[in-house]
């Protein structure tokens, strides 16, 4: 990624400007993400060999600070991240908004300007917990079985439980870790992994779910136990999220080492310009503007 400098000479107070760039050195995207591993966590395991083709990378650096989004496509839908300065996550969101439909992580100083190019649905505040080697405290209290790709109807049956569709399939379950408890011959409670990276050491738990008539008894603890102890065996962060209002798991989670990291906000988001012909008139403009700086020039005004 080229640095070339930036300058800024004569520029209004009120104008803000910002070089936007691709990203597609792994190395790059790392050293940026690195440094908030326990909110990037499932950023950095795109970067994985079978996945990071499937991601677009963008960089925003200027007159208040760095900037980064992801676009990625995975088997349950496309996702959007975003880290760091807001400006600059504009300024990348303005020309670059990704897909017409999307699943938005962000962080709440990032709303004002996610809400600026989409429109956001089932917005859920959530806390991001983490554990350590160290802190973990397993619990043993239910027999838990390892799942595969094999127990799809199983688990999709559960996930369904309460009426809702569930689209799961086999590599889905393949490709994670996920650890289940059967009882009178039946899948009754599963935990699983959002994403998990061998390469970058990060693992990111989730797809908690105990069917309705086995709550209470301490399966989800157990399930996300089992999933976790697996996961520290070559993970060195693993990460949940979690909705703060739902006080038990937060409780259960606590117990087993997780404590809070950061707060973020996970939404269904629409672009609010569904043909693009907005943002890719500003890309032209913005790409003829940039071309001494080896990116995309953009103005924003605050």
């Amino acid at each position: 990624m080229a640095e070339r400098e930036v300058r800024w000479q004569g520029v209004s107070r009120h104008r803000l400007d910002y070089v936007v760039q691709p990203v597609s050195d792994i190395a790059t995207i790392r050293s940026i993400l690195a440094p908030r591993v326990e909110y990037t966590a499932y950023a950095l395991g795109q970067l994985e060999p079978a996945l990071f083709p499937r991601t677009r990378w963008f960089y925003a650096r200027g007159t208040t600070g760095t900037g980064l989004v992801l676009h990625s496509r995975g088997g349950l839908g496309d996702a959007t991240f975003v880290l760091g300065d807001p400006d600059a996550v504009s300024a990348i969101l303005s020309i670059h908004p990704g897909p017409a439909q999307t699943y938005a992580t962000c962080q709440p100083q990032h709303l004002d300007v996610l809400r600026k190019y989409y429109r956001l649905a089932n917005q859920q505040p959530m806390i991001r917990m983490g554990v350590t080697r160290a802190a973990f405290a397993p619990v043993h209290t239910h027999h838990t079985a390892v799942l595969s790709g094999i127990d799809i109807r199983k688990v999709n049956a559960l996930y369904g439980s309460e009426g809702g569709p569930s689209y799961y399939i086999p590599e889905h379950i393949d490709s994670g870790v996920y650890r289940g408890i059967v009882a009178d011959g039946r899948l009754v409670a599963v935990a699983g992994t959002h994403v998990v990276s061998r390469q970058e050491g990060v693992a990111v738990v989730g797809n908690v779910f105990t069917h309705p008539a086995a709550r209470g008894q301490g399966f989800a603890t157990a399930t996300t136990s089992a999933v976790t102890e697996a996961l520290l065996e070559y993970c060195d962060h693993v990460v949940l999220t979690v909705d703060p209002n739902n006080t038990p798991a937060v409780a259960a989670y606590a117990r087993l080492g997780f404590r809070e990291v950061c707060q973020l906000v996970e939404a269904s988001a629409a672009r609010r310009d569904p043909s693009g012909m907005g943002s890719s008139i500003r890309r032209i403009r913005a790409a003829i503007r940039g071309r001494k700086y080896d990116g995309s020039f953009v103005s924003l005004h605050d």
